[in-house]
């Protein structure tokens, strides 16, 4: 093949070298007659008729004559002009020479777009290529649905001006830019057929996300994955200034990229740039199968380099040149509309005309719309197609997950949630060598999931230890980069779960809520089939992170999470080991979701059997008259998502003075701490004690699936004794939840109240009004209110009860540590 012709001809540079040296071994690369007469030419019409489309997309309304057979006039311009030229020219290039290479040799292969603003250049590519009607029959390959093309687009009910869901072919929306690079590298793993050729903006680049993940390829075995073209393109500028890598020259981004560890090439000539981009392409693709083939045949390559392209463009190549006396084409005015008063000025409207003429649109289109056959020759067949591939739409695998209840733990004994879940996703690994992955910002070992280690290891090619031994899990210390490979992992057909500590989730907040609207907009087309959830565990919480401080206690994630659509969003606080083994076993068979599950990693109790903590699933809860008050009559604690937990209760819970509520593994323990407490020193007060698994059961009925009715939901809470609820998270998060149930005057919250230092745990719960005494004193308060056993001593109770923490926090300040047994499961003697 001529890539493999020009690779041999011009063997990998030594990186040694110096960066002029390199860069001179990139110039030299003999491309000026690389294509056939034949393939010039209908890359050039593919080009030429894409870019013409794109530009018709942003201006013209459905008065339009979209084979400019007709002069334009000031009727046929849209009333808002929307969209982004500047990129499109570029990523129309791409698409085109993708087209070419894919029907020359064959390869399955992916287009990731991170200047997602471009949606005109791949929606005209893929009408040219036919794969939107194969998904939207209406905008067929001839002159009406090219006229619905180009009038729907940025209109409401039409194509939004990004790449989302709705874009055949697409995993990655590039609204909120630094993620494509990541996302493309997750895509390919385990996908050894697949290349995904990946467009980065010179504005992308900038970012911190970015930078991180120009690594990613260090984390890719070539035996058993696909791989990623970075493909940079400079184009200058960004929305209104020059970029960094557009003010770089040649030297130094060869020096930068070739210290990162990839092969160089760089396609800047722009009168021969479609030979010099075919040539380029190849050769990439060359680089990619030797590296490939070495590794699958026993042979790989220590440290292989990996290619990139740079390909060096004017910003709005091919558009207006200049307005009013300033320069257009190759400056920041047009990053979006080029002419943006087209519709009401005569000049403008004239640039216009003479701009779509340049194309040619009748050497492009025959009468009925069609693009001519010329075209069609660079066009893969529908099975290669760029808009048409199954790992885009349809491709998820699901898992084989064991038996959770194996991995259960005796009630009474003390167990880290995340010990337990370790020893589970142990199997899941083995279960399923090659449709799971672990995304960890190197925190695996400290959150106490190490069992999952001992059959597998960290896929890190250049760790000597870590190359080419099949590690599932991948450590790198760049949430956003975790994030951006579990994203294109999920959206290719295979599901992937994301540890961390809990305070550094919140970097990847604004990643999580752009995948939401992904995903969102997947649900309402009718070709995208589901896929996996997207799995965060959220562990090392600010509860037990006594020795790393203020910095690490941020639980604002979960916020995060409550505010998506409520169809996806899903936040689960399991109280123990056994029901997070149930929750873990659920979320991982889930499709769709955003799964948060927030535990522990320390030892505490295991509070309920394998039985009582039943698999995770959203069924209706049974219960029964029992008295004067309702109880849940179900023991499988997370079917029901919440129940009262009659062990810690007065008189099975029924009747109560007070409700307790413990939402999270700490809260829940000292809930269950205050009520034994109570038990003791107050025995007059009749507690109910509740735990809340399933956060969502409390949002009012309607407002999400999971919701409790309002008998329901007073079956549990009752209808009119105080409820006071001890919050893992953020107190107002919970009061938004219950915001509209009736009666929320007789609730009371307390949960974080950002309040922290290096201290001891339980100092923890005392700063934030979370301990046991806060508890005590609430309950005590709220209860006298219906009991006037309890009201006549109520002051001196809570009188003791504050003394009694007070001495507790005057211990901590002496000895530096808590009391030896004051996590001890309390007793209900």
């Amino acid at each position: 093949m001529p890539g493999q012709q020009i690779a041999q001809a011009n063997p990998p540079p030594d990186p040694s070298l110096l960066p002029e040296d390199i860069l001179e071994y990139n110039v030299k690369l003999d491309t000026k007659h690389f294509l056939s007469e034949q393939e010039l030419k209908a890359v050039d019409l593919f080009t030429r008729a894409a870019d013409y489309v794109a530009a018709a997309m942003i201006f013209f309304n459905d008065q339009a004559d979209v084979l400019l057979e007709k002069e334009i006039t000031y009727d046929m311009i849209k009333s808002r002009l929307l969209g982004h030229w500047g990129t499109c020219p570029g990523l129309i290039l791409i698409y085109a020479h993708l087209n070419r290479m894919v029907r020359k040799t064959g390869q399955d292969a992916l287009y990731v777009v991170g200047p997602g603003h471009g949606a005109p250049a791949v929606l005209s590519c893929l009408w040219l290529e036919d794969s939107l009607s194969t998904f939207l029959p209406e905008y067929t390959r001839d002159y009406n649905g090219l006229k619905k093309l180009i009038s729907r687009f940025s209109v409401p009910g039409g194509f939004p001006s990004h790449i989302n869901a709705q874009t055949p072919g697409a995993i990655h929306e590039g609204g909120e830019l630094g993620y494509a690079l990541s996302v493309s590298f997750g895509a390919v793993m385990d996908n050894p057929h697949l290349v995904v050729a990946c467009v980065v903006g010179d504005g992308e680049a900038e970012s911190g996300p970015t930078a991180a993940a120009w690594h990613g390829f260090k984390y890719i075995d070539p035996a058993e994955s696909g791989a990623v073209l970075p493909i940079l393109h400079i184009n200058g500028f960004k929305i209104s200034e020059r970029t960094i890598f557009g003010v770089m020259d040649d030297k130094e981004i060869t020096a930068l990229f070739t210290g990162y560890g990839y092969q160089v090439r760089i396609v800047r000539d722009l009168e021969n740039i479609h030979n010099d981009l075919a040539a380029s392409m190849e050769w990439a693709l060359w680089e990619i199968h030797k590296i490939q083939k070495a590794a699958r045949s026993g042979s790989p390559i220590v440290k292989p380099r990996w290619p990139m392209l740079v390909l060096r463009t004017p910003k709005g190549w091919t558009g207006p040149k200049k307005l009013h006396g300033e320069f257009i084409e190759g400056s920041f005015r047009s990053h979006q509309v080029p002419l943006p008063e087209a519709k009401t000025d005569a000049e403008e409207l004239g640039l216009l005309q003479k701009w779509l003429q340049s194309y040619h649109p009748k050497e492009l289109f025959n009468k009925d719309g069609s693009p001519v056959d010329a075209i069609l020759d660079i066009i893969p067949d529908d099975g290669k197609k760029l808009g048409l591939r199954k790992e885009a739409y349809d491709s998820y695998k699901p898992l084989n997950t064991p038996d959770w209840r194996k991995y259960t733990v005796n009630v009474g004994e003390q167990e880290s949630c995340m010990k337990a879940i370790g020893r589970f996703l142990k199997e899941v690994v083995a279960d399923n060598p090659k449709t799971f992955r672990i995304f960890s910002p190197d925190e695996l070992v400290s959150n106490k999931l190490d069992a999952i280690l001992e059959d597998t290891g960290r896929n890190f090619q250049w760790d000597a230890a870590s190359r080419a031994q099949g590690g599932r899990v991948i450590e790198i210390l760049s949430e956003h980069t975790c994030q951006g490979m579990l994203q294109g992992y999920t959206l290719t057909g295979r599901t992937g779960l994301f540890p961390s500590y809990e305070a550094f989730l919140g970097i990847i907040h604004t990643m999580m809520v752009q995948y939401s609207k992904f995903t969102k907009m997947a649900g309402e087309t009718s070709w995208r089939q589901p896929c996996g959830s997207l799995n965060y565990l959220e562990t090392s919480t600010w509860t037990r992170q006594e020795h790393n401080g203020f910095s690490h206690q941020n639980p604002s994630f979960i916020g995060a999470v409550l505010n998506l659509k409520a169809k996806f969003a899903r936040v689960y606080l399991p109280p123990d080991a056994n029901c997070f083994l149930s929750t873990i076993s659920h979320c991982l068979r889930a499709k769709n979701y955003i799964n948060l599950m927030v535990g522990s990693k320390q030892p505490s109790p295991v509070w309920l059997t394998m039985e009582e903590a039943d698999k995770v699933r959203p069924i209706p809860i049974g219960f029964q008259r029992n008295s004067n008050a309702f109880v849940v009559s179900s023991p499988q604690h997370c079917i029901a998502g919440a129940s009262v937990w009659k062990f810690a209760s007065t008189d099975d819970g029924v009747n109560p003075d007070v409700v307790l509520v413990g939402i999270g593994v700490e809260m829940t323990f000292e809930v269950i701490a205050a009520a034994a407490l109570l038990r003791k020193h107050v025995p007059a007060l009749r507690v109910r004690v509740v735990n809340v698994t399933d956060l969502m059961i409390l949002s009012p009925l309607g407002t999400h699936p999971h919701s409790l009715s309002r008998e329901a939901f007073e079956t549990l809470f009752t209808s009119d004794r105080h409820v006071h609820f001890n919050y893992h998270g953020y107190p107002i998060e919970l009061r938004g939840l219950l915001g509209g149930r009736p009666g929320c005057e007789r609730i009371s919250i307390e949960g974080y109240a950002e309040e922290g230092t290096t201290t001891s745990p339980f100092d923890m719960m005392l700063c934030n009004h979370t301990s046991r005494f806060d508890v005590c004193i609430a309950a005590i308060s709220e209860g006298a209110r219906f009991n006037p056993r309890v009201a006549v001593d109520a002051h001196q109770l809570v009188s003791f009860i504050k003394h009694y923490a007070q001495k507790e926090r005057d211990y901590i300040f002496a000895h530096g540590k808590d009391h030896d047994k004051i996590f001890d499961t309390p007793k209900f003697d």
